[in-house]
């Protein structure tokens, strides 16, 4: 979630510095700098669910998997994300300290304060990373997950997943029905059901 801009534009090395003196994690893109706050618990529990999901699978390949608090250096002069779940199976990552340079899959839990900036800016910056396949966005007050995979050249392919399909990550051969990333999550029920259409 995102809680306030920093108003004053610093480079990236003023950034880094300034972040590990404070106590919020800050999200940074060119300059601006964005205070992380606090999810829901919806959110929260969706993120635990996908992660307790998809441990065994990423364990078993050698690759790393982190929550919210890991940062992601997207590009070393221009941004720096904290989603809400990344895996990496890149040697400088498995072992890495500071943060994640190459992630495989990265995953944001939507609200409304995150969801046009996960939608937007962030989802341009991270497709310059050669090594992301997947980017999946969760819709933390309805069950519907849209993921995009990376295709040909430039071109990334949209599949959205509603109640009733079996939700996929292509790259790590993981699936399972969307209902269990959800499992014990509480919605608003008349979202919950709710089929998009068109």
């Amino acid at each position: 979630m995102i809680a306030m801009l920093k108003p004053v534009p610093i480079n990236p090395e003023a950034y880094l510095a300034w972040e590990e003196t404070q106590d919020l994690r800050y999200e940074y893109l060119a300059g601006e700098v964005w205070a992380m706050t606090g999810s829901t618990l919806p959110h929260n529990d969706i993120a635990l669910n996908l992660y307790s999901l998809l441990r065994p699978i990423v364990k078993a390949k050698g690759c790393r998997m982190n929550l919210s608090d890991v940062k992601v250096q997207v590009d070393a002069t221009t941004a720096y994300f904290y989603p809400d779940l990344v895996i990496s199976c890149d040697d400088r990552d498995v072992n890495a300290i500071k943060w994640i340079q190459a992630p495989t899959v990265v995953v944001e839990v939507l609200s409304p304060s995150t969801e046009s900036r996960d939608r937007g800016k962030k989802f341009w910056a991270y497709q310059s990373m050669a090594s992301l396949q997947e980017y999946v966005l969760i819709d933390a007050r309805r069950i519907a997950i849209e993921v995009y995979r990376r295709g040909e050249g430039r071109l990334w392919l949209y599949y959205p997943y509603r109640v009733g399909d079996v939700f996929e990550i292509e790259s790590f051969g993981f699936s399972c029905p969307i209902e269990q990333v959800y499992e014990d999550v509480s919605l608003d029920m008349l979202e919950a059901d709710q089929h998009f259409e068109g």
